[in-house]
């Protein structure tokens, strides 16, 4: 009862506070569309990146800040943490390789800091986030301490870098984009420990981006807010990746008839065990694997199990440059997968005119939505993988009209839309401070 004459009394006050915060919020808005003419400058937080000794470690985060920064609407500060290992000797496996990962490099002319953070392996997954955090914000202080000013944190895959991301936005008054990628959606929230911070990120990001309508929906199934997630898919290089002298590059490569390319890191979840099998069931085949990982020894033995050794060969770990090459020679190219996010090996098989097979992963009919793309197996088994290649072996539509679904997935519409989900963030924080100073 006694506030109601109070606010009577103070309806000239009220009106004049909204005003001014009108006038800051045209001030907000105004300033925002002068960003628009300058550059964004992101400060990238991913542990998926490619580095000297990993170069093909997240190539498909590097893509996408690579074609952003190409754009010239954007500038990027790259902070790729990696685990902490003293030694470097190859018997320590991928371990190793972290040790052998620089402090400090540039790629595509992207600066690029590879500070180290503590890691427990198996019983640490729930601290991984904190952990992260606290061996980064004293680099995030320095940076900003050195004139380096970045108007948002963009964090790639979400535990335990979209988590640390929003701890450090926090510190740092700074807005934060996540980009789900795949595993990190589909698997860890099936852990209560990660899906808890997941569900806490979430919350807390400006933004979120999913490479699929797939692992949106995985999020907004995990209660985060569906009007928050943005489905912005990876691109391709079209010009980096597109058909060629193929008769050349086939004979080049020493190959001949049918041929199925698998292109990945040797771990089960790709389904290269599953390939093999059904390459046993066509015997006219020949399987070319561009990849290596831990899987690599018991593959090998499953193809001379199999009697199918002379008809697979093992090319190891192929330079991003050179994939093309073996797309172009390829009948098709085979990807078993358990899951996945959305594979740039179908994207870049289909830029170079060479369908897919692959087995029926969530979000793979996003992707192979026309007949010219290939085929999606009935099941993820041998069999299933077997008679899709026989149904796309029948129907063999031209590398042309392979090649024309992708001329739809380049990246320049993915650019667009990012630079703009970028800028949307921005006005956000701008009014949020404006907001903020009329309130102190």
């Amino acid at each position: 009862m006694t506030n109601a004459p109070v606010a009577r009394a103070d309806e000239a006050g009220a009106s004049s506070t909204e005003d001014a915060f009108d006038a800051q919020w045209r001030v907000a808005v105004t300033h925002a569309e002068a960003d628009r003419n300058r550059k964004i400058h992101l400060l990238v937080l991913t542990s998926l990146y490619p580095n000297a000794a990993q170069p093909r470690h997240g190539v498909f985060v590097e893509e996408r800040l690579r074609h952003l920064v190409d754009s010239g609407r954007v500038t990027a500060t790259v902070v790729a943490p990696v685990p902490w290992f003293p030694f470097r000797h190859p018997r320590f496996g991928r371990y190793a390789a972290f040790a052998r990962v620089p402090a400090k490099e540039q790629r595509y002319g992207i600066q690029i800091s590879h500070p180290r953070y503590p890691a427990i392996p198996k019983i640490g997954m729930s601290v991984a986030p904190y952990l992260m955090y606290r061996a980064l914000l004293p680099l995030f202080r320095k940076l900003e301490a050195s004139g380096i000013d970045f108007d948002l944190i963009d964090a790639h895959y979400f535990f335990p870098d979209g988590v640390a991301a929003a701890k450090l936005g926090m510190a740092m008054n700074k807005p934060i984009v996540i980009t789900a990628r795949g595993s990190d959606v589909n698997v860890l929230p099936h852990y209560r420990g990660p899906r808890r911070q997941i569900q806490w990120a979430a919350g807390r990001a400006a933004a979120i981006v999913t490479v699929s309508q797939a692992l949106k929906a995985k999020l907004a199934a995990l209660d985060v807010d569906p009007e928050k997630i943005a489905v912005l898919r990876n691109g391709v290089d079209l010009e980096r990746f597109g058909p060629r002298e193929r008769a050349a590059i086939r004979a080049k490569l020493g190959v001949e008839g049918p041929i199925w390319l698998a292109v990945g890191h040797l771990i089960e979840l790709k389904g290269v065990h599953i390939t093999l099998s059904a390459l046993a069931k066509v015997p006219d085949v020949t399987l070319l694997i561009a990849g290596q990982g831990p899987e690599e020894a018991r593959l090998r033995q499953l193809a001379s199990r199999l009697a199918i050794g002379a008809r697979v060969h093992f090319l190891g770990a192929i330079p991003h440059a050179e994939l093309c090459d073996y797309y172009n020679a390829a009948d098709a190219m085979v990807l078993a997968s358990s899951h996945e996010g959305m594979p740039n090996v179908i994207l870049e098989s289909l830029a170079c005119g060479t369908p897919v097979v692959a087995a029926p992963f969530e979000g793979v009919a996003e992707l192979l939505n026309a007949p010219e793309a290939g085929e999606i197996a009935a099941q993820r088994s041998a069999d299933a993988v077997a008679a899709a290649w026989l149904r796309l072996r029948d129907r063999a539509p031209t590398r042309a009209a392979t090649r024309g679904v992708a001329e739809r997935l380049g990246w320049r519409p993915v650019v667009e839309e990012q630079h703009a989900l970028y800028a949307r963030v921005m006005l956000a924080a701008a009014g949020d401070n404006s907001s903020g100073a009329l309130h102190e």
